[in-house]
């Protein structure tokens, strides 16, 4: 008789894909590399997931008025987010031992975070998460022929979910016109900037995102601000040709060739790496070093929702 082959055999199903990397069709989910869903042995119950579509809970520094009625508002600060449901197992004719011993790979405690992905009405949306439950009712059903439904609960650390594509757009330090050419004949020609210097960024979700910034020498002094919030980024730092300076918002670091750490080396105007964030809609980058026309500037991030 053929032995039967399923998707998760002799696969890393702990493994950090790339987010939605396996997922075909709405209504299914990819957890790390095992997906779950319509087309698969693991199917979601009807009543779904809890906790996706909700605004995470969060911390209030609202202050009372002592003299007053209600309270100074203060700010808010979204808590982990806690996602849930309920898997509905069921295993292949003969495949019930496979089936939960991928199960035990796949929802094991493990400590780094990987990419939970979710297809709804076309759209996928991912966090990083980690197993926070696992419970499987061992009834009779279970220990007949491995079927069971079982609730499994994530925690994303981070509350945002993010969409799967992440952007990138490059600007090399500003150029100047080339000028009036002589003679001069009407209608004067000043010539158009070689480089601006200048990046357009957009997050089209509704959450406030970090982005990660790259300057890549020759270069002094990488200087990012955007326009609106007015917030800086400026480095006392001389990068060599080739040399690339790597800011991470989300995490608060600055790395030097992804190696050494030069955070010590932000100048007193320039923002806390943390606060530098990309508010939903259109942003404006200015990439302004210290006479470095061959300096580059990659600004990548993922467009963020609540």
């Amino acid at each position: 008789m053929a032995e039967t082959t399923t998707a998760y055999a002799g696969s890393d199903l702990t493994a950090d894909l790339a987010p939605g990397s396996l997922i075909t069709q709405d209504g299914q989910m990819q957890w790390a590399g095992l997906l779950i869903g319509p087309g698969t042995p693991f199917a979601i119950d009807r009543s779904g997931l809890s906790g996706w579509e909700d605004l995470p809970e969060y911390d209030s520094s609202d202050a009372d008025r002592p003299t007053s009625h209600g309270a100074w508002p203060g700010a808010r600060y979204a808590k982990p987010r806690k996602i849930g449901g309920t898997i509905v197992l069921i295993p292949e004719y003969g495949a019930a031992t496979e089936a939960i011993r991928a199960l035990r790979q796949a929802l094991a405690l493990l400590d780094a975070e990987r990419w939970l992905t979710v297809r709804l009405h076309g759209e996928m949306l991912t966090v990083r998460a980690r197993i926070a439950q696992r419970v499987v009712p061992a009834d009779q059903g279970f220990a007949t022929q491995g079927s069971s439904k079982m609730s499994v609960q994530w925690l994303a650390a981070d509350p945002r979910r993010y969409s799967v594509e992440e952007q990138a757009v490059t600007t090399s330090a500003p150029l100047p016109e080339i000028g009036l050419t002589w003679p001069l004949t009407w209608a004067l020609d000043w010539g158009q900037a070689q480089s601006t210097g200048d990046a357009v960024v957009e997050n089209t979700g509704s959450a406030p995102t970090h982005p990660v910034i790259t300057f890549r020498g020759p270069c002094s002094m990488p200087t990012v601000t955007e326009r609106i919030s007015k917030r800086r980024l400026r480095y006392a730092i001389d990068l060599a040709t080739g040399e690339e300076l790597t800011v991470d918002t989300a995490n608060g670091t600055v790395t030097l060739n992804n190696t050494a750490s030069r955070r010590h080396t932000a100048m007193a105007d320039s923002s806390p790496e943390e606060l530098f964030v990309l508010e939903p809609g259109r942003a404006e980058l200015s990439f302004r070093p210290d006479d470095s026309p061959e300096a580059v500037m990659t600004v990548r991030w993922r467009s963020a929702e609540w």
